[in-house]
């Protein structure tokens, strides 16, 4: 989807069983689109425009989200590739294939939780369902315009997450994401660039400011003061300068950025949050979370 287009917006939401697709589905049909799920592959392949009259074409006020998965009838990654690309093609309809990923490890924790059985692992462990779930959805997740990692999200989260993609997939300039995290809690699967702010003194071992986070202003004080910090915020700024019109010029329409610490709590939220003014002011209006600020 490119930011800025009035063009009808087409979604397919595909990926892991268990990834969020029902979820996402929820949340795009609250931001005002048409949700269909499980649509047959054979009807996929005979959709002209998603919609109901008479020539198969839908009012170009409604925007239409597609779930697919492996339960889909007829199910085929090629087959559904290849009517995808029918949308693709057209000028007047903005076509996005987003591929909902997640740990293996926590897709198993969520078919135990909620004692489902997973559609390609009916009579063997969930382990295997997934392991071969992964080889069939491959070319589909290669193909995707966005991927986006539920792995130790909440619901609010996620949310937050599909609402910031989607809801401002009309506004100008390249969407860009800046998120904070702690390295001890694993990287950002999702992340197009990553930066380690580790080098930082760190405000976890001042008793004042280690109740504090890098949304106070006592431990944004305490970041800036570091001899380093400016120099690694002006060459971080010149890194990016030249980037984010060339991302923007090769198609790319969301950036996601991650700024880590050992935390997850001072530096990283402290650099993410001057990053994203920086950023602002330059006129791409970020969106900003910090994963791990919350978590003990």
């Amino acid at each position: 989807m490119t930011a800025g287009s009035t063009r009808q917006q087409m979604v397919f939401v595909t990926g892991m069983s268990g990834a969020g697709k029902t979820s996402t589905l929820k949340i795009l049909e609250d931001l005002g689109y048409e949700a269909i799920d499980n649509l047959p592959v054979s009807l996929l392949e005979s959709l002209k425009n998603p919609e109901y009259g008479e020539n198969g074409d839908l009012p170009r006020s409604v925007d239409v989200a597609v779930g697919i998965d492996v339960r889909t009838r007829e199910f085929d990654a090629e087959r559904v590739l290849n009517a995808i690309a029918r949308f693709r093609n057209r000028d007047d309809i903005e076509t996005t294939l987003l591929f909902l990923e997640c740990g293996t490890d926590e897709l198993g924790n969520r078919y135990k939780a909620t004692r489902r059985r997973h559609p390609l692992a009916l009579d063997r462990p969930v382990s295997d369902g997934i392991k071969q779930e992964r080889l069939v959805v491959a070319p589909l997740k290669q193909a995707a315009n966005l991927v986006i990692d539920s792995t130790g999200k909440s619901l609010p989260d996620f949310r937050r997450e599909i609402e910031s993609h989607f809801s401002s997939a009309r506004s100008p300039g390249l969407a860009v994401f800046v998120t904070s995290f702690s390295f001890a809690k694993g990287v950002p699967r999702d992340a197009d660039l990553m930066f380690d702010v580790r080098f930082l003194n760190n405000p976890h071992y001042d008793e004042k400011l280690r109740p504090m986070s890098g949304l106070d202003q006592p431990v944004r004080d305490y970041v800036k003061a570091d001899p380093d910090y400016a120099s690694f915020m002006a060459n971080l700024q010149t890194l990016l300068t030249p980037l984010l019109p060339r991302y923007a010029a090769e198609g790319k329409s969301y950036l996601t950025i991650g700024i880590g610490c050992t935390g997850g709590r001072h530096r990283s939220v402290s650099i993410a949050e001057e990053l994203a003014s920086w950023l602002d002011q330059a006129g791409f209006a970020p969106q900003i979370a910090h994963r791990d600020l919350e978590k003990p």
